[in-house]
């Protein structure tokens, strides 16, 4: 929302504290963990996220497999590197209004110019 000097300073300030009490966190929940046993998982899971264990896992990768292979959709955009325009002519969603205004001005101008430069060698024009 805001670009101003402050909001980044902020953002970034917030990002270090979360870096810093990450570990911290981490080492209270498990203490939590284990001084109550009969802990809900759904209470867990709004905490933090749960990681399936690896044979569950195995599991549901075979039954999602087989899903896969009923159901294939072309999820891929394909977007030219130097414009960022996808298929259908829309800039990534992360870009600024800003930045695509800029974008479409320079090739707005690289048209123009091939243009004039067409004109002026049927005309004969040095300059």
């Amino acid at each position: 929302m805001a670009k101003s000097l402050r909001s980044k300073w902020k953002r970034k300030m917030r990002a270090e504290k979360r870096k810093k009490n990450a570990p911290k966190e981490l080492n209270r929940l498990k203490t939590i963990l284990k001084v109550d046993g009969d802990v809900l998982m759904k209470d867990v899971q709004e905490i933090a996220t749960v990681v399936v264990p690896k044979l569950c896992q195995e599991e549901t990768q075979l039954v999602v497999n087989d899903e896969k292979d009923d159901m294939k959709m072309e999820t891929e955009v394909k977007r030219n590197k130097k414009t960022l325009l996808d298929q259908h002519g829309q800039y990534p969603v992360w870009m600024s209004q800003r930045q695509r205004k800029r974008l479409k001005a320079k090739r707005e101008r690289g048209k123009g110019k091939s243009k004039a430069k067409a004109v002026k060698a049927a005309k004969g024009l040095a300059w």
